[in-house]
Parts: C-alpha cells; sequence; structure tokens
C-alpha cells in the first residue's frame, strides 16, 4: 500500500477529547501510502488528545473548519473519543465541512463516536454503519442500519466500532482513498458527484 496515496491529501476532523489512537493510528497509515495528512479542528492552537479517560497528547491543528475548503481534500477520517464529536456535531462549521465530502461523493472513515457528527450531517440515513455500541439507537434513529462488525463500507463510506478495530479499518480506509470518488456516496447523500 506504501505510495498508493500519492499526491492526495486527507483531512482529520478532530477537536479537544479525541481518542488518541483513533486520530495518530489512521494518520499514520495514510502518511504511510504517502498522503499529506492534515488536521482540522473547531478552534487554532493545538487539541488536548485523550487516552481512554486520560490526557494523553496535544497536536497542533492545521486550519480551523471556517476556513478549511473539503475541496482540498481527497477523503476525510473523524476519529472517536466521546468527548470530541459532541463538540463537533454543535459546531455547524464542522457539521458543514463533513457533509461536503459526502455531496461530493469523497470517501469517509469513521470511527467509535465519530458518527455523532455525522448525524448532525444528515449522511446517515439509508446507510449502513458501525460505531461505539451506545450509538447504536441514535444512529437507527437517525435512519442508519446499524451492524455490529469490525469495519463496514457503505459506498466509500467506512466505519469501525474501537480501538480493537484499527488494522481493518486503517486498510481499508487506505483502499477507498485510493480508489476516490465514490458516485453513490454523493447519491445516498441526495447530491450529484
Amino acid at each position: 500500500m506504501a505510495g498508493s496515496l500519492q499526491g492526495k491529501k486527507i483531512a482529520f476532523l478532530a477537536t479537544t477529547g479525541v481518542e488518541q489512537i483513533e486520530y495518530t493510528e489512521p494518520r499514520k497509515a495514510v502518511e504511510q501510502a504517502g498522503a499529506q495528512a492534515e488536521l482540522i479542528s473547531l478552534q487554532s492552537g493545538s487539541i488536548q488528545a485523550w487516552n481512554h479517560f486520560d490526557h494523553a497528547d496535544q497536536f497542533m491543528v492545521d486550519k480551523t473548519a471556517s476556513e478549511a475548503d473539503p475541496a482540498d481534500y481527497d477523503g476525510l477520517v473523524l476519529p472517536g473519543g466521546v468527548a470530541n464529536p459532541d463538540q463537533l456535531r454543535t459546531d455547524p462549521d464542522a457539521v458543514a465541512f463533513a457533509r461536503a465530502f459526502f455531496e461530493s461523493g469523497k470517501p469517509v472513515g469513521v470511527i467509535c463516536h465519530g458518527p455523532w457528527t455525522l448525524i448532525d450531517a444528515d449522511v446517515v440515513r439509508g446507510r449502513t454503519i458501525t460505531s461505539w455500541p451506545s450509538l447504536r439507537a441514535d444512529l437507527r434513529n437517525a435512519g442508519a442500519n446499524w451492524v455490529d462488525e469490525e469495519c463496514v463500507n457503505d459506498s466509500g463510506m467506512v466505519s469501525s466500532r474501537w480501538p480493537d478495530d484499527l488494522p481493518a479499518f486503517c486498510a481499508k480506509i487506505v483502499e477507498e482513498f485510493a480508489e476516490g470518488r465514490h458516485r453513490a456516496q454523493a447519491e445516498k447523500t441526495g447530491a450529484r458527484s
């Protein structure tokens, strides 16, 4: 897979409270495949990652959601952590940034609690997705078909449940980002690619 993402740029949308390993492992995977990765967040400066309930490392933000242009990126990753997507889903710029990837048919990877942001972006209706188990009712209420599987791919939207799923998740997002746009991704969102 080395070099399969050469020339591609992948956005990671996260803020303070992100589960560190769900940010660092996918980022390492896409960078090892040749992609450039950028951290998009709610504010400039740095964000505080978590290791479950403990502080972990801090990471510098490349751009804010209000200044980043989704057209500049070939794919999006939404890491989990409880506080991270809960904050992102209340920010109109972050929600619009995530939705734009679906509207344009670009591949998206989402893990753990990350789908909360996608619920507010209104892009899970009619889609098959997995997540941290406590999101099952939220996703079903938003019209998604929730399943308990290690890794699910629905027309370029790759989802996984938790950190133990990271090897499968990372391999699949690299594959989907290499494939590029998915017409069905945009169609399922009600947009044209």
